[in-house]
């Protein structure tokens, strides 16, 4: 399979709470890995961003949401890497 025509396999997801129990969302299948890769940067960019302004500013929403869009851009790259695999 070549690289143009992998895709991710909407088997990861970003779980929330004690144990980690709760999956909050999942990735769907059938985005190109390639673009899932390019989000997953750009999500760890805003990540970088919001966590340095959160804890600059003392403001804990800034830093709770670099959290989560930190699992997002987490889940992206474990089901992109998954499909590559595939």
């Amino acid at each position: 399979m070549t690289t143009e025509h992998q895709t991710t396999v909407g088997k990861t997801c970003f779980y929330q709470g004690e144990g980690h129990t709760q999956p909050l969302f999942r990735i769907e299948p059938g985005i190109p890995c390639r673009q899932a890769r390019e989000q997953a940067s750009e999500l760890m960019g805003c990540v970088r961003d919001l966590t340095l302004s959160g804890v600059m500013d003392e403001n804990p929403q800034l830093v709770w949401a670099s959290h989560y869009l930190s699992g997002l851009a987490k889940a992206l790259m474990d089901d992109a890497e998954l499909g590559m695999k595939g």
